[in-house]
């Protein structure tokens, strides 16, 4: 009898693995992939917003304010990114561009909600750029959010336009947390889907970026994960070379976390992955 029992206890360990714990685990090697993606993702910016910053100068060289042609801007942010190999590729949800003032021109989208705009205000980071240096930021613009009805933000970078060594106005790229949420959460879908063996369930996975005591989903992901989130202050032990995990259950459901920082995107910001099997 005691044999056979612990046959029955060999054979069902295996199984009794939380549900939570091997999500964690997954959840780890999910948000490791996401991290490296983020450091592309700003490394095609770095590179590719000085280059194509010298198609702007044109707007700028009429005799007349660059603000009286709105048309003749976003034609010029066209090109700017057409000739551009990292801009054409780039994951930027707005590509704008401003005068000395920091007040948008145009931006790239048909609709123009950040035209008339201050950057200053929300990113004061950038007077860095208008004085002729490179720089990124986040902030808050309401303008150039990727959601609606909740807190959205934005990281952002920025590259004056130079006419000799007099800046004419600044060439700004970047994205909302959400946006890019999205956007990451679309490629590890992706991921996961290829992945797949005959007869395997998708897990549900949401990607959440965590900024500073705030975290920011894709636009239709429940905030309610978002609250549980916060609530393990994930950032307190997070790294950007291991990435950390935590059991949680939300709504009667357990999930995986995994958490690492993402130094690319400033001081203070992770990605996190909340994964369940399914």
């Amino acid at each position: 009898m005691l044999l056979a029992s612990c046959l029955v206890l060999a054979v069902c360990a295996p199984g009794c693995k939380k549900q939570s714990a091997i999500s964690a685990e997954k959840a780890k090697g999910d948000v490791v992939a996401l991290a490296l993606a983020t450091h592309s993702d700003v490394a095609e910016v770095r590179a590719g917003l000085p280059q194509g910053a010298k198609f702007l100068l044109p707007i700028f060289a009429t005799g007349k304010p660059a603000s009286d042609d709105p048309h003749g801007a976003r034609s010029a942010l066209e090109t700017a990114r057409n000739k551009v190999q990292d801009l054409r590729v780039s994951k930027g949800t707005f590509f704008a561009v401003t005068g000395t003032d920091g007040v948008v021109i145009r931006n790239d989208q048909d609709q123009d909600a950040m035209a008339g705009h201050p950057l200053l205000p929300a990113f004061p980071e950038l007077k860095t750029a208008l004085a002729g240096q490179y720089v990124e930021s986040r902030g808050s613009l309401p303008e150039a959010a990727g959601v609606r009805g909740r807190a959205d933000g934005q990281w952002i970078a920025a590259q004056p336009v130079l006419a000799g060594t007099d800046v004419k106005g600044l060439y700004v790229t970047g994205w909302s947390w959400s946006a890019y949420a999205r956007r990451l959460e679309f490629a590890l879908g992706s991921k996961l889907r290829g992945a797949l063996a005959e007869g395997q369930k998708m897990p549900l996975v949401y990607v959440y970026l965590v900024v500073g005591k705030d975290v920011f989903g894709a636009p239709i992901s429940p905030e309610v994960n978002a609250r549980a989130i916060a609530q393990l202050s994930p950032l307190t032990n997070a790294s950007a070379t291991t990435p950390t995990s935590f059991e949680l259950e939300i709504a009667g459901r357990e999930f995986g976390l995994g958490v690492e920082l993402t130094p690319d995107l400033g001081k203070d910001v992770a990605v996190a992955v909340l994964r369940s099997e399914t």
